[in-house]
């Protein structure tokens, strides 16, 4: 494919090739939307430095998990979507690093210290331990919907699974794993 023929294309058919592995055709998408998203998230974060780093987390996830975007909807409001769960996230981690006699009176801080750092990583090493120890459907169900951030419907696409059942699964998944948090027993 010629450069010229990248430049007019459709958003479409440059996420269908970049799906088949054309790089080039995702970068081109990259640079449509870049600027867009950067101004949002510097207008969002206030600070450029973050918003660069959310515009690099946001594209990652947008290569990752180009195999979910349907053609059927706008590419743009697709990644607008990734963006600002993206910033979502990053807001949540953010109030998640403060002790909690901070998060309503002290503003954030631009970096966590290096207790907070240690603290976060254990949290985040004892939660994988505990899906762990979950049966594995149960730990595939949390992975999927908390960490690859699925909804329920694609949960149920990528199972195979009638959208009540994995609703329940999840509920279910979710309370063994709170009886594991709290030190009980799974069932």
């Amino acid at each position: 494919m010629e450069i010229a023929d990248y430049i007019v294309a459709e958003d479409r058919r440059l996420a269908a090739l970049a799906l088949e592995g054309d790089d080039t055709a995702f970068a081109h998408l990259f640079n449509r939307y870049r600027d867009a998203i950067r101004q949002l998230l510097v207008q969002r974060t206030g600070s450029a430095d973050d918003a660069d780093d959310l515009l690099q987390e946001t594209f990652i996830k947008v290569y990752l998990h180009l195999d979910r975007y349907n053609a059927a909807y706008s590419f743009g409001q697709w990644v607008y979507t990734i963006a600002r769960n993206t910033f979502i996230d990053y807001v949540r981690r953010r109030s998640e690093e403060l002790p909690i006699d901070e998060r309503f009176s002290a503003p954030a801080s631009s970096a966590p210290n290096p207790e907070e750092s240690v603290i976060h990583s254990q949290q985040h090493a004892q939660i994988e331990r505990y899906l762990s120890m979950l049966p594995p459907h149960y730990g595939r169900l949390i992975a999927l919907r908390l960490f690859d951030e699925y909804s329920y419907e694609e949960i149920a696409e990528q199972l195979s699974l009638p959208l009540g059942t994995v609703k329940t699964r999840i509920h279910r998944a979710r309370e063994q794993l709170c009886r594991l948090i709290r030190g009980g027993e799974t069932e």
